[in-house]
C-alpha cells in the first residue's frame, strides 16, 4: 500500500505519534488509508447535505476494513456567482479542486479516494485529479434537487432567471417575480434540470466511474445515503482487485459518455470538462469526436431547460442505466469498458429497462434524430463553436441577423433589460473566453432574460464565453479562438451580418476576407478589468476553450 511508505517500520514511529495525536489506534493506522473528498460548504445548496453522504461513505469504508480520512476542497456555486465578477472565478477553480487534491494525497500518501461531489466545476476537478493520481476512486454524488412546482408545472431554476426578463419585458409584477423566486429552488441539491452539474452526474456514471444511480437519485432520497454507503463499500473492492480511474476511463468510456450526453440532450459545458477529463486521463477527446457521435446519436430525453422532463423523472424512467440498455441495444454504446461495479457496462446493464417511454424515447421515436449537441465551424470559429442544439426552437436553426458587439456579459445584459435588442439580431458577447475573462463566464442572464421577454426564438447570441446548462435558445458558445487570443470574433463590427446554419454546422462572418485582414492591423485587445493574481495566474497558462480550457503543459 502506498500508505506504508509513511506508517511502517522503526523510522515512521514520529509520523505514527502525529497520527496517534489525532486519536487513531494502531489497528486502525494499519488498514488502508481511504481519503474521502468532501467539499461540503453553507454556500452551495447542491452541497449543504453533504456531510450527510460524507458520513455515511466513511461509516461503509470502515465497516469494510478501511481507514477513512476527510478532507475538503473548495466549490463555487454557479448560480450564486452568475452575472458578475464571481463567475470569473468559477471555472478556475476546476483546476485549483485539481491540484488541492493531488497536494492532499501524494503529501500524506492514501491508498484511494472517495470523491463526494455535487456541482459544476466540482465534479470534474475532482475526477481530473483521480484521473491524474491514478490510485483506486470511487465518485458519488450528492444528487439532484426536486423540481418546484407552481400552476401544476414542474420549475427550476431556469424559471427564476427567465422571469426576471418576464419583469424587465412588464408581463409580470414584482409580487409574481418573488413568488416564482420562493418555490424554484424546494430542497438541497443539484438544480433539478439538466444543467451542467446534473450532466455531469450523469457522464461520470456514464464513464463508469460511480455506482449505478448516480446521476439521477434525487438529493433528499434514502436511496442516495444507501448509494453512498454502497459507494464506501466498493472502494475496498477496487483497493483489493487495484482496478484504478484509468483502467476505467478508456476511449471507449469516454465514446460511451458522449453518446449518453447526446441522448440526454446535456449541458455544452460536457464539451468543455469531458476535453479536460480525457486530457488528465492521457487521452484525446476533440469538438470532432463529440460531432461524429452525435451525429449518429438520437436524442432521447427533452429536459429540461429544452423540454418539460427533470431529473427526478429521469430517475423514475430508470435513468442512466436505462439510457445506456437502449442505446447499448443500437449498439450506440459499447459494453466492454471496466467499472467501479468491478463489473463491465454490459454486465450492469444486464436487466436494465426503460420504464417510460416517453421519459426516454425508444431509438426510432427520438425527440430528435440527431444528439442535444452540435459543433459549428467557419471564419467566426475555425476551431469550433458548440451550440445546445436540442434547446434552440426549429425557426432559428438557420439564422442570418446583425451582430450587435459588447466586450463585456455586463455590458449585454444591460442593453438587453433596457430592450436595446431587435428581433433578428445577433448578439457578440468577447473577451469572455478562458484568457479574456478570465475564466470563460456562463452567461445565464442574457439568454434567460431574451427568453423571458419573447426573444429567444429570434435573436441569437454567440460568445467566446461559455452557457450555462440551464441556458436555451440559439446560445452558440465556446467560439476558438476566443477574442483575447487573436480570433475572428475580435474583429466583429456593430451590424456585420453573422450567418447561422446549425444543420450544416456553419458559423459565418460575412465580412469579405481583405476587411478582416485590414481589421486585424488595427486589433487592439481589451483588457479585462478585475485585479486578481489568481486570475493573472490563470491566463498565463490556460488553453483555448476548444481543447478543454486545460493548462498549457
Amino acid at each position: 500500500m502506498r500508505s506504508d511508505s509513511v506508517k511502517k517500520g522503526a523510522e515512521r514511529a514520529p509520523h505514527r505519534s502525529l497520527m496517534k495525536a489525532s486519536g487513531y489506534t494502531d489497528w486502525e493506522i494499519a488498514r488502508p488509508w481511504v481519503g474521502v473528498v468532501n467539499p461540503y460548504n453553507a454556500l452551495i445548496p447542491g452541497h449543504i447535505h453533504l456531510n450527510r453522504l460524507a458520513d455515511a461513505v466513511k461509516s461503509a469504508v470502515y465497516a469494510f476494513g478501511g481507514f477513512p480520512l476527510e478532507f475538503p476542497v473548495i466549490g463555487v456555486c454557479d448560480g450564486i456567482a452568475m452575472n458578475h465578477e464571481g463567475m470569473k472565478f468559477s471555472l478556475p477553480s476546476r483546476e485549483l479542486i485539481m491540484d488541492s487534491i493531488e497536494v492532499m494525497v501524494r503529501a500524506h500518501a492514501l491508498d484511494a479516494l472517495v470523491l463526494v461531489t455535487n456541482c459544476d466545476k466540482i465534479i470534474p476537478g475532482m475526477a481530473m485529479a483521480a484521473l491524474s493520481l491514478n490510485i483506486p476512486t470511487v465518485m458519488i454524488s450528492g444528487g439532484p434537487m426536486l423540481a418546484g412546482t407552481s400552476g401544476g408545472k414542474d420549475v427550476d431554476l431556469s424559471n427564476i432567471f427567465e422571469a426576471v426578463g418576464k419583469r424587465a419585458a412588464g408581463t409580470i409584477s414584482d409580487e409574481e417575480l418573488r413568488e416564482i423566486e420562493d418555490i424554484t429552488c424546494p430542497t438541497c441539491g443539484s438544480c433539478a434540470g439538466m444543467f451542467t452539474a446534473n450532466t455531469m452526474n450523469c457522464m461520470i456514471e456514464a464513464l463508469g466511474f460511480a455506482l449505478p444511480g448516480n446521476g439521477t437519485i434525487p438529493a433528499v432520497y434514502s436511496a442516495r445515503d444507501r448509494l453512498a454507503k454502497e459507494a464506501g463499500r466498493q472502494i475496498m473492492t477496487l483497493i483489493e482487485k487495484n482496478i484504478k480511474p484509468r483502467d476505467i476511463l478508456t476511449r471507449k468510456a469516454f465514446d460511451n459518455a458522449v453518446a449518453v450526453d447526446m441522448a440526454l440532450g446535456g449541458s455544452t459545458n460536457t464539451a468543455l470538462h469531458l476535453p479536460a477529463l480525457a486530457h488528465a486521463a492521457g487521452l484525446s477527446l476533440t469538438l470532432d469526436r463529440f460531432d461524429e457521435i452525435s451525429a449518429r446519436t438520437p436524442h432521447l430525453c427533452s429536459m429540461s431547460p429544452g423540454g418539460p422532463h427533470h431529473i427526478q423523472d429521469l430517475f423514475a424512467a430508470g435513468g442512466v442505466q436505462a439510457v445506456m440498455a437502449r442505446l447499448a441495444k443500437g449498439g450506440l454504446v459499447d459494453g466492454s469498458p471496466m467499472t467501479v461495479t468491478g463489473k463491465t457496462v454490459a454486465e450492469n446493464l444486464e436487466g436494465v429497462r426503460v420504464k417510460d417511454d416517453d421519459i426516454i424515447r425508444p431509438l426510432d421515436r427520438p425527440y430528435h434524430a440527431q444528439g442535444g449537441l452540435a459543433v459549428l465551424k467557419g471564419n467566426l470559429a475555425p476551431e469550433g463553436s458548440v451550440v445546445k442544439q436540442s434547446a434552440v426552437d426549429p425557426s432559428m436553426l438557420k439564422h442570418s441577423g446583425p451582430a450587435r458587439v459588447f466586450d463585456s456579459e455586463e455590458a449585454a445584459s444591460k442593453t438587453i433589460l433596457e430592450k436595446g435588442i431587435k428581433h433578428g439580431d445577433v448578439i457578440v458577447i468577447r473577451y469572455e473566453g478562458p484568457k479574456g475573462g478570465p475564466g470563460m463566464r456562463e452567461m445565464l442572464t442574457p439568454t434567460s432574460s431574451l427568453a423571458g421577454m419573447g426573444m429567444d426564438k429570434t435573436v441569437a447570441l454567440i460568445t467566446d464565453g461559455r452557457f450555462s446548462g440551464a441556458s436555451r435558445g440559439a446560445s452558440i458558445g465556446h467560439v476558438s479562438p476566443e477574442a483575447a487570443a487573436g480570433g475572428v470574433i475580435g474583429l466583429v463590427k456593430e451590424g456585420d451580418i453573422i450567418e447561422i446554419d446549425i444543420p450544416a454546422r456553419k458559423l459565418h462572418l460575412a465580412v469579405p476576407e481583405e476587411e478582416l485582414a485590414r481589421r486585424k492591423t488595427e486589433w487592439k485587445p481589451v483588457e479585462s478589468s478585475v485585479e486578481s493574481r489568481f486570475l493573472d495566474r490563470y491566463r498565463a497558462f490556460v488553453t483555448s476553450g476548444s481543447k478543454g480550457a486545460v493548462f498549457a503543459e
